[in-house]
């Protein structure tokens, strides 16, 4: 099966004609479509809101310059991404602070892997996969912060329509946020889901009858993606500065590099450790010991008797080198 890379490199766009062109609640894909292959023409086009069907080499042609840093094309990105990604977060999790999370860890990422976003033909996309993949991570279960569910909408409709989104399947409620929310065409939907499109369709209508069950108004398609709209903008929800987010991804790959040259230097040293402590031939393990049956036991010497206290008293009485020597006689 095809990537979400692959098939969006194979030509997937959104279909934004299911929304107005001044439509802003979901400002990540509505407008023009973006056919341009670099994040630096991309940013270019939106700072002076011209027609996005242009190609790269009619930016010289118009007298802009595509000299932008790395730093100001990340953050014209984010300026135009995150408050929309931080509202479907939001529709996904039911979690403002998961939300602002979820957005912050996806651009943090992306400042990290730069390069290959900057020439990515969709920048917003790979950014807004990210955000959803963080968003739905099954860990989030295991922090005690995230166990008790957060004080929910005021209004009832809107308290409604998010208890149906979050009693969905974590698939089923992209999908169709994807889908019913966003705008994309049903191929897009599949390959960002990284699903097969009958898989992404038979997931599509489920979650609209599982929530037409919960909330009857909400039957109609067109219905449905009015109220996500309402519902993710009546929450003020907020993602951080630009400059935070880079910042705090620079320190995070500083922080794991750092880690990872520690780790490096102590697998070194273990290994020189162990190279030159350990035995370099072997050497034959001791055998049990046995007890030895038929040997006399070991006696302690008795007085001494009349004639060995007389021999000891004359060679003390003697001469330092004891008695004179026995000559041998001469033949």
């Amino acid at each position: 099966m095809p990537t979400r890379g692959q098939r969006r490199a194979a030509g997937g766009h959104p279909n934004h004609d299911r929304h107005a062109p001044n439509d802003t609640r979901f400002p990540v894909v509505t407008g023009e479509q973006p056919k341009c292959r670099s994040i630096y023409v991309y940013v270019l086009f939106r700072r002076e809101v011209r027609p996005m069907t242009q190609s790269p080499g009619h930016v010289h042609e118009a007298g802009l310059s595509p000299a932008l840093t790395p730093a100001q094309a990340f953050d014209a990105l984010y300026a135009f991404c995150a408050p929309a990604l931080v509202r479907q977060a939001y529709l996904l999790t039911g979690r403002r602070e998961l939300a602002q999370e979820a957005v912050e860890r996806a651009f943090q990422l992306a400042w990290q892997n730069w390069p290959q976003v900057a020439r990515d033909r969709d920048p917003a996309g790979w950014v807004r996969a990210m955000v959803h993949e963080c968003a739905l991570s099954p860990w989030h279960r295991f922090r005690l912060r995230y166990r008790h569910p957060e004080p929910p909408p005021a209004d009832a409709a809107d308290r409604a329509l998010l208890e149906a989104l979050l009693k969905l399947p974590p698939t089923y409620r992209r999908t169709l946020l994807l889908y019913d929310g966003i705008g994309l065409d049903l191929p897009e939907t599949a390959a960002e889901t990284e699903a097969s499109t009958p898989a992404a369709a038979g997931r599509l209508t489920r979650a609209r009858r599982l929530v037409a069950g919960q909330v009857p108004e909400l039957a109609d398609p067109a219905a449905l993606h009015r109220r996500l709209a309402e519902l993710a903008s009546t929450e003020r929800l907020r993602a951080a500065q630009p400059p935070t987010v880079r910042t705090y991804a620079e320190r995070r790959t500083r922080f794991w590099t750092r880690s990872a040259l520690a780790f490096t230097a102590t697998i070194v040293v273990a290994t020189t450790l162990t190279l030159r402590t350990a035995p370099t031939h072997y050497e034959a393990p001791i055998g049990p010991a046995q007890a030895i049956s038929g040997v006399p036991a070991e006696v302690g010497m008795g007085p001494l008797s009349a004639g060995e206290r007389a021999l000891q008293a004359k060679l003390r009485k003697s001469v330092q080198n004891g008695p004179e020597r026995v000559v041998p006689l001469a033949r």
